[in-house]
């Protein structure tokens, strides 16, 4: 295609060009016919005497046309024609064209004074092209056909280069994904570069490496939760086949063992339900204005006494006036699983800082503790689903690695997000942002769902 519009512009570029050079040649044709007649009146005092030069002219170039007029007073005295021809002594002007683009005058003067005018035409565009210039237009269009087949030879070749080496990387993605597919999920494109390609690739990795993680904590969460459900379901059953078999009596202690073991399981089952909820936004939030350094004061004043129990002491502080819009319910949950993820993992005798911050456009409230923090790795997995650093760790302070992924999923869905920071056996700090309560954009949201409901 681009062959073919390069050989049409330069075709209509090039024949404009020789249109230009045979309208100059006819109008210097004219010019000195119009100059020789001038010298042979001079000479002979007679117009028409003179004006058979032109004769010569039009005989010398059979498709050139050359007309000779005498200005009278009123008329105009035609004193030589081309185009007339005389069949049986009577005139017939048939051949002197209409066209105004091919006639060209020049005027017949003699001491400033104009005698007549000379009208030159041409039948053909090529009259007036020399043999020279005629070779030189055919040898150019011949060279500019040559020239655009071997482009389209390149192009096709360069094109199929490029499409093979576009097509192979599109190609090793396919078998990746067949591999992953066909229960592989270690297999990896391994795609390196700056192209579209290459970080597509580099995408597609990561997606799998993601996939296969989510894999490896899936199995992990099935073995927790056998593990967790098995501790307290062997407890009650031992005890209550102890009681059956007589060797326990059904005393208040055994019924305790009993009714702890299964509040043990009944928090399992509910945090496992909550955050499949959360996940599937199936839980509806309740939105409203908060203050959320008094939502946050009564978060840590409920767990002041779980704190003090556990050997720590507890800080706060809030800035005035902070306001977001959301579920109360919801924040003030995902701030108790920041306060008991602290607790569990400080040391007695440690403290915990909570800070609630108003910044330009987001509310931070932030859960700071001096226990056993975390490194840089098990930062950026902390808040994955069912993900623990170490197992063992974890069922020795309690908890199944859900409460920091329901934490993330109210978060979300309060149209923010939350940071971690930290580093090993120097503690960590929480920190979730939401955005600040304004007036106007909630009356517009609040507008855009009322338009849904009335479509739905």
């Amino acid at each position: 295609m681009t062959a073919v519009v390069a050989i049409g512009v330069v075709s209509y570029v090039w024949e404009q060009h020789f249109q230009t050079y045979t309208t100059e040649n006819i109008q210097i044709i004219a010019d000195e016919t119009a100059k020789k007649i001038e010298e042979e009146y001079k000479k002979t005092n007679n117009l028409r005497t003179a004006a058979r030069y032109a004769e010569y002219v039009s005989n010398y170039n059979p498709n050139l046309g050359v007309k000779v007029v005498q200005k009278g007073v009123n008329v105009e005295n035609v004193l030589y024609d081309s185009s007339t021809v005389s069949i049986d002594g009577a005139p017939i002007v048939s051949l002197e064209p209409k066209a105004p683009i091919q006639n060209y005058a020049a005027e017949i003067k003699v001491d400033g004074e104009v005698l007549g005018y000379v009208r030159v035409w041409v039948y053909g565009t090529d009259t007036l092209l020399r043999t020279t210039d005629e070779k030189f237009r055919e040898n150019s269009y011949q060279a500019l056909i040559f020239a655009s087949l071997v482009a389209i030879v390149l192009a096709m070749g360069i094109g199929f280069l490029f499409a093979r080496n576009l097509v192979n990387p599109i190609n090793r993605m396919t078998r990746t994904a067949q591999a992953i597919k066909d229960g592989d999920l270690s297999a990896r494109t391994k795609m390196k570069g700056d192209d579209e390609i290459a970080r597509l690739g580099e995408t597609f990795d990561e997606m799998a490496e993601s996939m296969q993680q989510d894999r490896e904590l899936e199995r992990r969460l099935t073995t927790d939760v056998a593990h967790e459900l098995r501790t307290p379901l062997m407890a009650i059953q031992s005890t209550v086949e102890a009681i059956l078999d007589g060797v326990f009596y059904a005393d208040t202690e055994r019924l305790e063992t009993v009714n702890s073991e299964v509040e043990r399981l009944a928090r399992l089952v509910d945090a496992l339900l909550r955050l499949s909820r959360l996940e599937n936004r199936n839980t509806p939030i309740k939105e409203e204005k908060i203050d959320v350094g008094e939502l946050v004061f009564s978060v840590v004043s409920a767990h002041e006494a779980y704190v003090v129990d556990s050997g720590l002491s507890m800080s706060f502080h809030s800035d005035k006036r902070v306001f977001i819009y959301g579920d109360a319910d919801m924040i003030r949950q995902a701030t108790a699983n920041l306060l008991s993820n602290a607790v569990r993992y400080t040391p007695e005798g440690g403290r915990i800082f909570v800070r609630v911050r108003q910044g330009e456009i987001m509310a931070s409230i932030a859960v700071r503790d001096t226990g056993i923090g975390l490194s840089p790795e098990e930062a950026k997995m902390v808040f994955s689903r069912f993900w623990r650093a170490d197992a063992g760790r974890s069922r020795e302070h309690g908890g199944l690695g859900v409460g920091l992924a329901v934490v993330k999923e109210i978060v979300d869905r309060h149209g923010g997000w939350v940071n971690v920071e930290g580093r090993p056996n120097q503690g960590a700090t929480f920190t979730i942002y939401i955005p600040l309560y304004n007036e106007e954009a909630v009356k517009n949201r609040l507008k855009n769902k009322e338009r849904k409901s009335k479509w739905n």
